[in-house]
This record gives structure tokens, sequence and C-alpha cells, in this order.
């Protein structure tokens, strides 16, 4: 079957197929096809029918293929297999359809803490042909009400310990929101059938909008297709990860983030493993649930391996095979802790909600410390200038990057700033060296200027978490009247390390030592703690904001 047309020596995606939905808002706002990515579907792994069903190839075919009995799921409250999963998620389907008037199309808001009952909503709302919009626990009225009014969802399931703020929250389209938890909809699955007709949705049918975690303004949405949920999982799961159905996979990042999707969902799914589900999983406790549930496959942030690394000889992770970093840029000096504490590798890897997943990454026999990686099979990546022209090996510039996912907004003009002549940027700073390997600087708004030099934050706190005083750390400009902006570091301290001059200059003096000394932060500020997303991204945002404040006063 063809899945695409040649343009140029490329593939790109041809016209759409009939679609199943009936509420056909997310189709008619798909971003005008000249502003769309080109689409790389010629390898064969990518090669979906027209008509596809993503919850029946990652759910229903396990019982197909004899795993049935094997379990899907494990939380600390329930253990599901295969089998029962299928069932509940038909309950929940024949629900959304029989009782709640739902028609293929409608969005389905979901918002709960990582565990079974959010997966099975998740995989109902796919089986009935709707759209998915899932929501960090963490989020408030304000934050829901914009994805609300944005996606025009006219369904919710909520967890009851959360649905406080969901009702709080302005949403003229929202006709039916029903929680479980405190025995509503377990009530009303009780009543359903647990045989359900998966919809006939086409393979480019959307089926989940992924709002970005932007730091202001109005959030976009990402629209990701059937087939797009199969192709992370026959790209960088199959070809990087390259997972086992004995595997147990583990981790914090929640299911709203389409790291935590794939990673703990997703991947597992496609080949018969199990995932355990962990409603809190702090770096802290993390480790012990490892032993306990002995994972084989963690997915988790640096920031947390950091955390973790030192708290290896106190629990048992021998069970561990594969440990994927990502979510930021791994510190050369966390890979080296993890390392040491385990024996293992860190799998680092780049991706972002417009591209669903990883597509930047290697595997084991590949890893370069220090190096993000090589592009994941099925995808190209490159470091253009402003134009859009490569530049040169070793040289820093914008990373570009396609595949057979790809940025589509839900109804939003900044779709024109992200793809560019059919290329994603993605908005990282990256070079290529000459063997191919993709080395991150930082964020192209995180690049400081500063008399003229052009100096990486990321690079610095590498720097500066060589220094045994220094716990965790961010680096921005700030603004300078002599220099344009300056280098400055918030640096968190371990105990027994006093914040004051006399660690300002051993810190300024290490950086000069580690890097070229015109890059050392000329500022430091010692504070508690550093601001954070829920997924436990640093919010550089916020340290530049607060630059900017503490200068201006």
């Amino acid at each position: 079957m063809t899945q695409g047309v040649e343009m140029d020596g490329m593939m790109t995606h041809a016209a759409l197929s009939p679609s199943a939905h009936l509420d056909s808002f997310a189709r008619d706002n798909l971003p005008p096809r000249e502003q769309w990515p080109v689409f790389l579907l010629d390898r064969p792994e990518f090669r979906y029918p027209a008509r596809l069903n993503c919850a029946v190839e990652l759910l229903d075919r396990n019982l197909e293929r004899g795993r049935a009995d094997h379990p899907a799921i494990v939380t600390p409250a329930e253990t599901l297999t295969y089998r029962q999963l299928a069932e509940r998620v038909n309950r929940i389907a024949d629900v959304l359809v029989r009782q709640l008037g739902f028609v293929p199309g409608n969005r389905v808001l979901l918002r709960s803490a990582n565990n079974a009952w959010m997966i099975a909503a998740y995989f109902a709302v796919l089986k009935a042909g709707g759209v998915v919009v899932a929501t960090m626990p963490l989020l408030r009225a304000k934050e829901l009400g914009q994805m609300l009014r944005k996606a025009r969802i006219s369904h919710a399931l909520c967890d009851a310990r959360l649905v406080e703020e969901l009702r709080k929250a302005e949403a003229p389209d929202l006709k039916h929101l029903v929680t479980w938890g405190d025995g509503a909809l377990e009530a009303m699955c009780e009543a359903a059938s647990p045989d359900f007709a998966a919809c006939d949705t086409a393979a480019d049918d959307v089926c989940l909008l992924g709002f970005t975690s932007g730091s202001t303004g109005e959030p976009k949405a990402t629209m990701h297709f059937h087939r797009d949920m199969l192709a992370i999982c026959d790209g960088y799961s199959a070809q990087v990860l390259r997972p086992e159905a004995s595997d147990v996979f583990i981790g914090s990042p929640p299911l709203a983030f389409t790291f935590g999707l794939g990673g703990l969902v997703l991947f597992p799914f496609r080949v018969g493993a199990t995932a355990v589900l962990l409603e809190k999983a702090p770096p802290e406790e993390l480790p012990a649930a490892i032993a306990r549930y002995r994972a084989t496959v963690c997915f988790t942030a640096p920031t947390a391996y950091r955390v973790m690394a030192a708290l290896a000889t106190q629990h048992d992770l021998s069970s561990l095979r594969k440990c994927v970093s990502a979510g930021e840029t791994l510190p050369k000096p966390v890979f080296e802790a993890w390392q040491a504490a385990t024996g293992l590798k860190l799998m680092d890897g780049i991706g972002a909600t417009e591209m669903l997943h990883i597509f930047i990454g290697a595997r084991e026999d590949q890893i370069r410390p220090g190096a993000t990686g090589l592009p994941v099979p099925g995808y190209e990546a490159k470091v253009v200038d402003e134009s859009g022209n490569e530049v040169p090996r070793g040289t820093p510039g914008r990373l570009a990057v396609r595949g057979p996912t790809g940025c589509r907004y839900l109804a939003d003009p900044r779709q024109a700033a992200y793809v560019q002549k059919g290329w994603n940027i993605t908005g990282d700073t990256y070079v290529q060296d000459e063997d191919g390997y993709f080395w991150y600087q930082a964020r192209n708004d995180d690049m400081i200027i500063s008399a003229g030099y052009n100096i990486a934050g990321p690079e610095v706190e590498v720097a500066l978490l060589t220094h045994p005083a220094v716990k965790e750390c961010g680096v921005v400009g700030a603004p300078d009247g002599e220099r344009g902006m300056v280098v400055r570091a918030y640096v968190v301290l371990h105990p027994g390390h006093a914040p004051d001059e006399a660690t300002t200059k051993a810190l300024q003096d290490h950086v000069k030592r580690e890097i070229a000394p015109y890059k050392y932060p000329r500022s430091i500020v010692f504070v508690d703690a550093l601001p954070r997303t829920e997924t436990g991204k640093l919010q550089r945002f916020a340290l530049r904001q607060a630059a900017q404040t503490e200068t201006a006063a």
C-alpha cells in the first residue's frame, strides 16, 4: 500500500484517508498542508495499513499472541493482565458510547496520576475512536480551562482526588464529567459490556492532543495520528531500546508527558511486556521500587539519576538492564556517576512533544558519553543556520529533524515557526561531529552572549556539577550594562558547604579550570531549590525571569 508520494527525493504524506470521526473538529483544525513537515514513511516498519486503531495493535494483539494472562500493568493497588486490562478498556469504551453520548472524534480529557484506571481510560478513548487529552495532575483550573476551550473538549474522565480544579475550570463545551476512585465510573462499568468493537479509524485520524509545557502564553496542542503511536514503538523502541517481552518497565514521568506515555506504556505494550505504574516516583523512592518490582528498564530524568546514583548502594538494582534519560540534557558527570554506581550506561535521548518521542539517541554499544547520539533509524537530522542551510561539522547551529513523526499544531500560527522547509526546528542548539554524533549545546534561547562570546548555559552547569559542593545548578544570562549579559549560576549546595564568598570564588575558579575561563559564572546565587516542572525539567525561563528582576532591583 502506498503511504506517501515522492517529492524532491523525499517521502511526504499523501492525501488523508477517509476519517472515522463523526466529530470532525480535529481534522478540520490540522495545520495547512503546506506547513506540514516532510514525513519519511518509506521504511518497511512504517508502512502501516490505511485503516488502523492503535489500541487494537498495542493492547488487543497481545491477547492474540498468547499474552492474555501476562501482567500488563502492576501498581501498588492492583495488577492487571492483558486480558483484564482489555476488559476494563472495553467497559469504559462502552460507557462512553452507550451512556455518555460519545461519538468518534470527540476529545476526552483525562486527569490522573499514573495508575491502572488512567491507562484503561486512555485506551478506551483510543479504541472508541476518540482523541485523548491527558493532563498533568498538578495543573490548576486556569491551565485546564485553556486546554478545555482550545480543544473544545466534551468529555472528561478524572480521578476523584483531582476533580476539584477541573470543576472550577471554565469549559463551555464540557458536557460529561465522570470520576473514578469514588465508585462512579466503576459502577457504570459494572453495567457495561465487556466486549467492544474497535472504531474503524484511519491510520491518519488524530488520536492524541499533546499539550506542550510552554512557559508562558497560550499553550500549543500537538496533534498525533494512530500511526504515530506505533511509529515511535517501531522506531526508537524497536531499533534503539530493543526491549523484550520479559522486561518490566518503571519510571517517573507522568503519562500526560509523551516521554512517559512511550516509555511506560506504549513501548512495553508493543512487545507484550509489563509496566509498573507509580503514582509518585521521586528519585529518593524510585530505587526501592526498582528493587521491589525487579524492574529491568527505567525511564526518568537526569536529575533523578543523579540522586539515585548516590542511593544505589542502599538498594538491589541488579535487575536493571537498560536506563533511558531524557527530558533535559544529560550532563556527563551524571552519566559517569550512574555507570560507576550500577555498571550501566545511561541511554541519553532528545525528543519533543511535537515529535512524540525520542528521535536522536544511541544503543548501548554506540554511546559516547556527553553526546546525545545519532538519529534514530527512520529519522534524519542536521544542524542549520538561520536560513536553514546546513552548517559545517563542528559548528553550532539550530537542530533540524524529520522522520515518520512530526509537528502538527492544532489551529496555531506558531506552526510556521516550528516547521521550516519541511524540517522540524526543535529550538535546540547542537553541534554535529565528523562521525555524525550530535552534541547538545543549549536551548536556542539559553545561549548567553556575553561581551561577544557565545556561552551555552548547560556547559557551565556540567562544569559546576563536577565540584563536590554542588548538588544542583541552573545557569542563565543576567543583564549587564558593560557586557550585555553575564553568566549567572543558581546553585543548590550539598549540606556542609557555606553559601559565602569563599564558596563563590572556589566555584568560579573550578569552572575556569574545567572549561574556557571566559565562560565562568561572574554571578552566583545560592538557593535552597531550583524551579522544576512536574516532570523534573529545570525551568530555566523562571531563572531568566529571576535574573531580570534581580538585576532591575
